[in-house]
């Protein structure tokens, strides 16, 4: 089969510097850890495992003399100064656009206004976001996680800002500020969709409308990796989300000519070239 890859795919600038980040970090024979996976791709994060960067739970569980490594989702503050509270070397690979994310919701939260946080609850990256905001204002009340216009919450009133998860799409973010304006509310909008997504998501779209099947790379726990699958599977039916080659199956390529690839901004170059390489090995029905 030809094998297509978007035009934008893979390792994204914050990735690519938190793992040169963790690797440094254990360059001279050290010890880290990071606090939960540094990034979603668990193939990734066997392999640090296996260079000295483990991944644990919480800050109690690092040990004394490790380095502890906050991941590319970003932490809450709290988490940051328990670490350096124990006075743990700290290394910060908080991709700088989720840092960017954090410090707009602390602004619009001191600013007096309700914040809406538009992206997934329980994702590290919204709840370092949520966190921000709400240590800014002293209010949880006055900050809102919202997935979709419907969670939006009733009765809110101006002034209200809004920030959006990094990995969101921007027709999430569109339908939440539509509503809000529907609800007779202007609010101050800080687009903090991260650029590299956007590519991404824009790239395997195109893709998608031309191509007999499609292979997004990516771990599962992954949410950019997750989202462009269903933004590749709306176009192509034929779509398939896999975490490496191993998992292919050539019975979903059957009579397929083309397939398109894409992955995740938590997919290094090496596990996007396995699973080209395995696609092109496969007979063109």
């Amino acid at each position: 089969m030809k094998v297509v890859r978007a035009e934008q795919a893979g390792a994204c600038y914050g990735v690519q510097r938190a793992l040169d980040l963790a690797f440094q970090a254990v360059a001279s024979g050290g010890r880290a850890c990071t606090l939960g996976p540094l990034i979603h791709n668990p193939r990734v994060v066997d392999r640090l495992s296996a260079e000295g960067v483990r991944a644990v739970a919480s800050t109690e569980d690092a040990q004394a003399g490790e380095t502890v490594i906050i991941r590319s989702h970003g932490v809450t503050p709290a988490v940051k100064r328990r670490v350096e509270e124990r006075g743990l070397p700290l290394v910060d690979a908080t991709c700088p656009h989720v840092a960017r994310a954090q410090k707009a919701a602390a602004s619009l939260a001191r600013a007096g206004m309700h914040v809406v946080v538009v992206g997934e609850a329980g994702h590290p990256e919204v709840e370092g976001i949520h966190a921000c905001a709400c240590e800014a204002c002293g209010d949880a009340a006055r900050v809102s996680v919202v997935a979709a216009p419907e969670d939006l919450p009733e009765g809110l009133r101006e002034p209200v800002g809004v920030v959006v998860q990094t990995t969101q799409t921007r027709a999430a973010l569109d339908a939440v500020i539509a509503q809000l304006r529907a609800r007779g509310i202007e609010p101050v909008v800080k687009d903090t969709i991260c650029f590299a997504t956007r590519q991404r998501q824009e790239a395997a779209a195109a893709l998608a409308e031309h191509v007999d099947a499609f292979v997004v790379i990516g771990g599962r726990n992954s949410s950019n990796t997750t989202r462009l699958a269903d933004i590749c599977r709306a176009r192509c039916a034929r779509t398939h989300h896999v975490e490496d080659a191993s998992e292919l199956d050539p019975a979903w390529f059957a009579g397929c000519a083309v397939v398109g690839v894409t992955a995740g901004a938590s997919t290094p170059e090496d596990q996007i070239a396995a699973v080209e390489a395995a696609l092109a090995a496969l007979p063109c029905a």
